[in-house]
């Protein structure tokens, strides 16, 4: 099955991509009082790979699962991010390696736990965009996986 591109398709991932960079941007700001661009793209790109999760019904995991792997997929650009941010281009956007559990200051569990406290929004936020703007299917969650 060939996927065609379509305006659509495209305006509907660039909103998306849109909407996790400044949601990811504007906590930057609320939380520390700054942010910078490499945190817009972490978010975009966090916020839409989590989006992905459920957009096939037929392999969409439970929601507890979306939490772990939104968490994952977070702390995982995050770090990516760091890495190139912080010490190659030695931008020095945050340093973690005050914080407990600090993987070279770039990740930490404290933030791990808060991103995934915060990937139901995502999840849900994702879902909402893509059924009432772009008529995708009715969010549905189920809590358990079906070999639970």
């Amino acid at each position: 099955m060939k996927r065609r591109f379509t305006l659509k398709k495209f305006l509907r991932t660039l909103f998306l991509l849109c909407t996790g960079g400044m949601s990811y941007y504007n906590f930057e700001i609320f939380y520390r009082g700054y942010s910078h661009i490499s945190m817009f793209i972490c978010g975009a790109l966090s916020f839409y790979t989590i989006g992905i999760l459920n957009e096939h019904p037929q392999r969409r995991p439970s929601f507890l699962t979306q939490m772990f792997l939104g968490t994952a997929i977070i702390t995982a650009y995050e770090y990516i991010t760091g890495i190139i941010v912080n010490e190659t281009l030695g931008l020095h956007v945050w340093d973690y390696s005050h914080m407990p559990l600090n993987i070279k200051g770039q990740i930490c569990l404290p933030f791990s736990l808060l991103w995934f406290c915060l990937t139901p929004l995502c999840i849900i936020t994702d879902d909402v965009i893509r059924y009432a703007l772009f008529q995708g299917k009715k969010p549905s969650y189920k809590t358990l996986d079906k070999n639970s």
